[in-house]
């Protein structure tokens, strides 16, 4: 499959506007903040429409070997390798894009392999974030690593460990042209915005259909975390 088949998309019109930002704070961060709502727009008809069977969450599989404290990732400005094992002792949501955090430790890889929706450098998503989606000076407030892959031959190995440890959430992959990586496999992340849930032990435990809203996976979680708690006072 060939990458090159799909333009960049919005991100010249993004870059410009990022320029013009750095040197006019006002007015045009109106006119920007009012494009970022019509980009995630248009993002949001890239999503491909639901086929097969999905399901919003599936539980991990039982006995995975090894935890996520075997890896780790370089920070989005590159300045740090962070070992997961940093992590230890607390419930993670791993996420391939960018998601409000609500009360757990939250890390968002970056990924272009699905429509080509993120095309630019780190240094452009941070801009992006800051200036155009969502805009207003934005900084996220939780770890956002470099891009990479999620899926495929170059694939970062952890995602590969969260891959073969939880069921896939769909039956079908979606549309080939717009999935760039090769091979294709059954355990595959869908789309942006899937999400896996590991325990403080490192094992994972949920993953997310990217459809499944953030409400809907802060109730998945908060219940499995209020079942835990149940069970760890009663002695199991």
């Amino acid at each position: 499959m060939k990458a090159d088949d799909t333009s960049d998309g919005p991100w010249p019109r993004i870059r410009q506007r990022l320029r013009r930002a750095e040197t006019r704070p006002q007015p045009i961060m109106a006119r920007l903040l009012r494009a970022s709502c019509l980009l995630s727009l248009l993002l949001a008809g890239f999503i491909p429409p639901s086929q097969g069977q999905e399901k919003s969450k599936m539980d991990c599989h039982a006995g995975v070997g090894g935890t996520i404290y075997e890896y780790g990732a370089l920070t989005i400005d590159g300045e740090e390798y962070i070992p997961f094992k940093r992590y230890a002792g607390k419930y993670i949501l791993f996420v391939n894009e960018e998601l409000e955090p609500f009360g757990l430790v939250i890390l968002g890889f970056p990924c272009n392999q699905f429509g080509k929706q993120e095309p630019g450098e780190n240094s452009e998503i941070l801009a992006t974030l800051k200036y155009v989606r969502p805009g207003g000076g934005f900084t996220p407030n939780f770890q956002l690593f470099e891009k990479g892959d999620v899926n495929g031959e170059k694939e970062q190995k952890f995602y590969t460990f969260l891959k073969n440890s939880c069921p896939p959430t769909s039956e079908l992959l979606g549309s080939p042209g717009r999935l760039f990586w090769e091979p294709m496999k059954v355990h595959d992340i869908r789309w942006n915005f899937e999400k896996f849930l590991v325990g403080p032990d490192g094992i994972p435990i949920m993953r997310w259909y990217h459809r499944t809203t953030v409400n809907s996976v802060k109730m998945d979680i908060l219940t499995y975390m209020r079942r835990r708690a149940v069970l760890e006072a009663k002695g199991k």
